[in-house]
C-alpha cells in the first residue's frame, strides 16, 4: 500500500472516531462507505437492513467471498484523551441523551475493510466477486438479522465464505485465530419478576418483589458454578436489575436483565432451562400471585470458525505477512452476530482478532503468561479508555483481509 493511502485510511480513521453514531443510526458513516465503494466502481446497495451498505464487485467467474465490517458505536462516554476523540451525544431508543464512542472499535473495522477493497479493486491477479457488508447493529446483536431479513442473499447473491475481523487488546501487528468455535453465543433476556406491593412499614401484607429478585440473582449465581461442568464454558450476568422508586413503598414488580454466554448448545439449551427453572421456583417460593415472564431482547449463535477455511487463511497469512505473529487466542466469552451470515448462506466463516494494543506495552515480554497479563491489564473493548493504535493496526487489518479474500480467489 501506498503511504498516500494509508495515510487516507488513519484520516479516515479518525473521522470516524470522532463522529460515532448508535445502532441503526449509522447514516454518516454509511454515506461515507457507499461514497468510497462508489469511488472504487462497486455497485453499491444502502439502507440495506435499515442502515447498512452492500457493495458488490464483480471480476469474471469465481468464488463470492463476503467481507465484513460493523459500523455501530456504544453509549459510553470516552475518556481516551486523544486528540480525535468523540465527544458526541445522541438520543437512545428510549429518547433519553447519551455519550457515544467507538468503544468497541467498529471504527477500525470499516476503516481497515474499505482499505482492503482499495487493494483488490486495483488488482487484476483475482477472479470472483467480493461482497463487502457493511453491517448495522452489531452492538445489538441485531444487525446481521436485519440484513438477511431484508433480503441480503437473493439480492446479491450467496457467498462461498464469509470473513472478518474484530480489533482486540492483542499487541497490535499480531492477529488472534481460533479453528472452531471462536466467539460465545449471546441471549439477552428480561424477567419480570410480579410481587404485590403496599406501605413500606407492612411488609407482611405484600410480596416483596425486591426480596424476590435479590433472591433470584443470588441462586442465579448457582447455575454456571453448579449446574455446568468444570470441563463446559458458560457465563450468566444480571447486568441490571431495577425496582421501586421510595424507600417506604414496596413496588409491585422488578425487572432483571440478563447476559448468557456459551459455546455448545447442548450447554446452552441447559443454561437457559436452569435459568427459567430458578426464575419460576423462586416465583413459587416467595408466594407471588403472577408467573414471571422471561423475555428474550436478542440471541445470537457462536461464531464457529470452519477448519479447512481457517487452516487456508492461516496458511495465507503466513504466506503475505511472514512478519505478523499469528495467535490461537482461546475462546472468546464476546459475542459477535457475523455468525448469522454464515450459517443463513451455509458457508465456512473465518473470523479472527486483529491486535490494536500499543506493542510498547508488551516490549522485553518473552513468556506467554507475561503476555497474556499485559493484555489482560489493558483497556478493552466496550472501556471509555479503548483506542487501538491507528498504526500499525490499520496496516495489518487491510493486509489480513486482503490475504484471506486471496485464499479464496486464487486457492
Amino acid at each position: 500500500m501506498t503511504h498516500h493511502t494509508m495515510s487516507d485510511l488513519a484520516e479516515l480513521y479518525r473521522d470516524l472516531h470522532a463522529h460515532p453514531e448508535l445502532s441503526f443510526a449509522e447514516t454518516r458513516t454509511a454515506a461515507i462507505v457507499a461514497e468510497r465503494l462508489r469511488a472504487l466502481d462497486f455497485v453499491v446497495a444502502t439502507d440495506v437492513g435499515g442502515t447498512g451498505v452492500v457493495g458488490v464487485l464483480e471480476r469474471g467467474t469465481g468464488p463470492t467471498v463476503l467481507m465484513r465490517a460493523d459500523m455501530d458505536a456504544l453509549p459510553v462516554r470516552e475518556e481516551t484523551g486523544l486528540p480525535y476523540a468523540s465527544a458526541v451525544t445522541a438520543v437512545g431508543p428510549d429518547g433519553a441523551e447519551v455519550p457515544v464512542m467507538h468503544a468497541c472499535g467498529h471504527d477500525m473495522h470499516v476503516t481497515a475493510l474499505l482499505g482492503a477493497l482499495g487493494v483488490l479493486a486495483a488488482a487484476d491477479d483475482w477472479q470472483g466477486r467480493v461482497l463487502a457488508v457493511f453491517q448495522p447493529a452489531e452492538e445489538k446483536g441485531a444487525g446481521a438479522r436485519a440484513l438477511i431479513d431484508d433480503g441480503l442473499f437473493s439480492r446479491v447473491g450467496t457467498p462461498d465464505g464469509v470473513i472478518g475481523q474484530h480489533v482486540a487488546p492483542l499487541p497490535a501487528g499480531a492477529l488472534g485465530l481460533r479453528t472452531g468455535a471462536a466467539f460465545a453465543a449471546s441471549d439477552a433476556l428480561r424477567i419480570t419478576l410480579f410481587g404485590r406491593g403496599g406501605h413500606g412499614s407492612r411488609p407482611e401484607a405484600t410480596v416483596d418483589p425486591v426480596v424476590l429478585a435479590a433472591a433470584t440473582i443470588l441462586r442465579l449465581q448457582t447455575v454456571v458454578s453448579r449446574a455446568i461442568a468444570a470441563t463446559e464454558t458458560a457465563v450468566v450476568t444480571v447486568g441490571a436489575v431495577h425496582a421501586g422508586t421510595a424507600a417506604n413503598i414496596i413496588p409491585d414488580s422488578a425487572e432483571l436483565r440478563l447476559s448468557i454466554r456459551t459455546f455448545d448448545p447442548d450447554v446452552r439449551q441447559r443454561v437457559l432451562a436452569a435459568i427459567e427453572r430458578i426464575v419460576r421456583g423462586e416465583a413459587q417460593a416467595a408466594g407471588a400471585d403472577r408467573e414471571p415472564v422471561i423475555e428474550t431482547e436478542y440471541s445470537f449463535p457462536a461464531v464457529v470458525n470452519d477448519a479447512a477455511a481457517s487452516d487456508r487463511v492461516r496458511t495465507a497469512f503466513a504466506e503475505a505477512m511472514p512478519a505478523v505473529m499469528v495467535v490461537d487466542p482461546g475462546v472468546v466469552t464476546g459475542s459477535e452476530d457475523v455468525g448469522i451470515l454464515a450459517v443463513e448462506a451455509g458457508a465456512p466463516c473465518v473470523y479472527w482478532l486483529l491486535g490494536g494494543a500499543d506493542p510498547a506495552h508488551f516490549a522485553g515480554l518473552t513468556s506467554l503468561d507475561e503476555i497474556t497479563a499485559t493484555v489482560a491489564s489493558l483497556p478493552s473493548n466496550h472501556s471509555p479508555q479503548f483506542a487501538p493504535v491507528i498504526e500499525p493496526t490499520i496496516g495489518v487489518g487491510v493486509s489480513a483481509l486482503v490475504a484471506a479474500a486471496r485464499a479464496w480467489f486464487l486457492d
